[in-house]
């Protein structure tokens, strides 16, 4: 995936960013408030020999307690020191409890002893460091000292006792807070990135670039009362909704060049994805360009062109094809325009015998030589083959596509019931494109995009 890929799953999926980056923080927050703060405390001990006269015995002797301090620092947590301490603090605990409380460290190139204390009590961590160091000095002294007459020859000597912390060292709100915001934050855009990776749906152009060559003739915006104002381009042609169909002719025109019949079977992997409503306003934008067109419907189980028209239905395609009427008698012109219908007519038991016979081969035949461009609105591909056996007969086949409905299998599923049969497709259109969000559809590539006053 491209950069512009990873902006646009972010920006659709910014309120559940959002909200677990809002979540993070609180928890941070709501633990720093609930934990039970913990309090530091340090003593200091320094280090130094005795009986040092001249320079050189002083730094000989600062060598030997650079050598020596780390060794002293490791006697802390040692039982030889913690159990004194016990002992003068009479604390009822072990060894091995109060050892995870105590540290010590000693700086680099120096000869001080940091004894550290944690605890949830901030007293008794300064009590417990201040007595460690008291302790350690006793217990180095009697390590060191060889004879009586000569003493120990290092001093170890409390330079800094342990003062009482006034704030703890954890939790911490704002570090907390904000290490709540960095994991809510890193949540977020991990689960975005994952339902985007397991989202099948096909969202836009991009989608289909993605598994195939044909290409996309146009984009047809979402429209929530399409059901109840279907012919769009005659009842409102002013509309952004219009003009994704004159668009759409446009493209239509360059299609298939090479071909001598213009004509499409216009069909969809499944059934509610703007087929037929695509195919009506599409017949009347080719009609308002100065063509002569014959819209068929071909949808012989559903039949739904004939009310989108408002003409009558009754006699039809299926009545043409069993010589109960003559075409010319079946076929209804629009209004005063140059579109004619030939709707579905009776709906017959064998539709895809039907429509696959050698009549149905004859009367194509026919259709495209008194027509410049013939439309077949069809039943969707995958649950039905009646959409497959005509567009193997026509020669040409636009798939209609559902943006954010319809999933990649199912359109690679169409692809491959069409190339069965040997049907060619000619193009893609996408519908119910959303006209705001990441996915909003708008001419993008030509630097502008339409809306709604």
């Amino acid at each position: 995936m491209e950069l512009q890929d990873y902006l646009r799953i972010l920006r659709k999926g910014w309120i559940l960013i959002l909200t677990l980056t809002i979540l993070g923080g609180a928890l941070g927050i709501c633990y720093a408030l609930l934990a039970t703060p913990v309090y530091s405390a340090s003593a200091r001990v320094f280090v130094s020999t005795s009986g040092a006269t001249t320079a050189a015995d002083l730094q000989q002797g600062n060598t030997f307690t650079q050598q020596r301090v780390k060794t002293y620092a490791e006697l802390v947590k040692t039982a030889a020191v913690l159990q004194p301490t016990i002992a003068a603090l009479n604390i009822d605990t072990s060894v091995a409890k109060l050892r995870g409380q105590v540290s010590a460290t000693a700086p680099l190139n120096t000869t001080v002893i940091d004894i550290t204390v944690t605890n949830t009590n901030a007293v008794f961590a300064a009590t417990l460091a201040t007595e460690t160091a008291n302790t350690l000095i006793e217990v180095v002294e009697q390590i060191e000292t060889t004879s009586a007459a000569n003493g120990s020859p290092v001093r170890l000597t409390t330079v800094q006792e342990a003062e009482v912390p006034s704030a703890p060292v954890s939790p911490k709100r704002a570090l907390s807070a904000a290490l709540g915001l960095l994991l809510g934050l890193a949540l977020g855009i991990g689960l975005a990135l994952v339902r985007a990776a397991l989202d099948t749906r096909v969202h836009g152009e991009r989608d289909l670039e993605a598994i195939t060559d044909i290409p996309v003739l146009g984009g047809i915006v979402f429209d929530p009362n399409a059901k109840d104002r279907p012919l769009i381009v005659h009842e409102d042609s002013h509309s952004p909704r219009a003009e994704n169909f004159r668009t759409l002719r446009t493209n239509l025109q360059f299609l298939d060049a090479g071909r001598r019949d213009r004509a499409f079977v216009v069909t969809s992997p499944l059934a509610g994805e703007g087929k037929s409503t695509t195919t009506a306003n599409l017949a009347i934008a080719l009609a308002q360009s100065g063509a002569k067109v014959l819209l068929v419907g071909a949808d012989l189980r559903k039949p739904k062109m004939a009310d989108y028209m408002g003409i009558e239905g009754a006699v039809g395609l299926t009545d043409v094809l069993i010589s109960r009427v003559e075409l010319s008698d079946a076929v209804q012109r629009w209004g005063r325009t140059d579109l004619y219908l030939l709707p579905a007519g009776q709906i017959p038991p064998n539709p895809s015998e039907l429509l696959g016979s050698a009549l149905m081969a004859d009367l194509i035949t026919k259709l495209h030589k008194q027509y410049d461009v013939v439309l077949y609105d069809a039943p969707p591909l995958l649950p039905v083959t009646d959409a497959a056996v005509l567009a193997r007969l026509v020669g040409g086949a636009l798939l209609i596509i559902a943006a954010g409905n319809t999933r990649i299998p199912q359109v690679e599923a169409a692809f491959d019931t069409l190339e069965n049969v040997g049907a060619p497709v000619s193009g893609l259109v996408l519908t119910m494109l959303p006209t705001k969000g990441p996915d909003a559809y708008g001419y993008g590539r030509y630097g502008y995009a339409y809306k709604e006053n």
